[in-house]
């Protein structure tokens, strides 16, 4: 049975079995999970991969899912959750390493602490690292390429690689690292910088992403990535869709990019809210929007 092989590998109190994946998505939706298992290191990883193989169960990598939207009849497979048991910090001079569930608040902090500059842009964004270098996060005029010089991952053969500089090729919400990759960490480069005028711009950026974003309500983020030349939320609000909603699902009256679970939204509710504003901004404007969030179920 693969649950007492998962056991062997991770003991019983790191294998969660028919787990209720709405608790570890920051839109608080999903199904059950066949397994959910909490690595600590790279051949925990390993083992995890290679035992789901072995019974012929998909495997699903998630962070903190803060950028997930996972279907409400569960998924079947082991989902690798990398978070608070792999996500070591340590500070190098002025490079920080950082495994892939390291909160990036914490990693800003971290920077903080050592008079580090350059991370502040992420100290407010509700994810870990491992998610934010496959996708290239940023907020507030910052990317994960501006500061990743260095990732060290696992391709889908289960090889240790590294990818550095130039090679990541981070763009616009997208980078080298594919799905099948799984980021073990990467080394963040910063500058020498007042650690009192850090934590003074850490408190404004977050101070402006409470004034501006839906945050007491679950959401996965931006719902939609930014069409070039326009501005998702501004395209949404023009079209007349703010406050629109199906069944419990949302469009933040307060951030028109971002669709909440305003009440009790299911997977449904919210997958048909994002083709219905997808349609209509079409329909108006002629700019065919596209996901940000990443949409999490079986595999065929």
């Amino acid at each position: 049975m693969i649950y007492d092989s998962l056991k062997e590998i991770f003991g019983e109190k790191r294998v969660l079995k028919d787990e209720p994946m709405k608790n570890h998505t920051s839109f608080k939706i999903g199904g059950e999970a066949s397994f959910v298992v909490l690595p600590e290191s790279t051949d925990e990883i390993i083992s995890a991969v290679n035992c789901a193989r072995e019974y012929d169960y998909p495997v699903f990598v998630i962070g903190n899912g803060s950028n997930l939207l996972v279907d409400g009849k569960g998924l079947f497979g082991v989902v690798i959750k990398l978070g608070a048991n792999f996500s070591g910090i340590s500070v190098n001079g002025e490079t920080i390493e950082a495994y892939s569930g390291a909160y990036l608040s914490k990693i800003a902090n971290e920077a903080q602490k050592n008079s580090l500059g350059g991370f502040e842009f992420a100290s407010g964004i509700p994810g870990t690292l491992g998610g934010a270098v496959k996708m290239n996060a940023g907020a507030y005029g910052g990317e994960m390429k501006d500061v990743v010089i260095k990732t060290v991952y696992l391709d889908k053969n289960l090889n240790l690689c590294e990818k550095t500089g130039g090679e990541q090729m981070f763009a616009y919400r997208t980078s080298a690292f594919c799905d099948d990759d799984i980021i073990i960490k990467s080394y963040i480069k910063l500058n020498r910088k007042n650690a009192d005028e850090i934590r003074a711009e850490m408190l404004d950026l977050n101070a402006r992403r409470k004034e501006k974003q839906p945050l007491n309500y679950p959401s996965a983020g931006s719902t939609f990535k930014r069409p070039e030349g326009y501005f998702a939320a501004k395209l949404i609000d023009d079209c007349g869709l703010r406050g629109k909603s199906i069944g419990g699902a949302h469009v933040s009256d307060k951030h028109c990019g971002f669709i909440v679970n305003y009440d009790n939204a299911s997977f449904d509710d919210v997958i048909n809210l994002i083709d219905f504003v997808k349609k209509t901004v079409y329909e108006k404007t002629g700019v065919m929007l596209c996901e940000e969030v990443k949409i999490l179920k079986n595999k065929d």
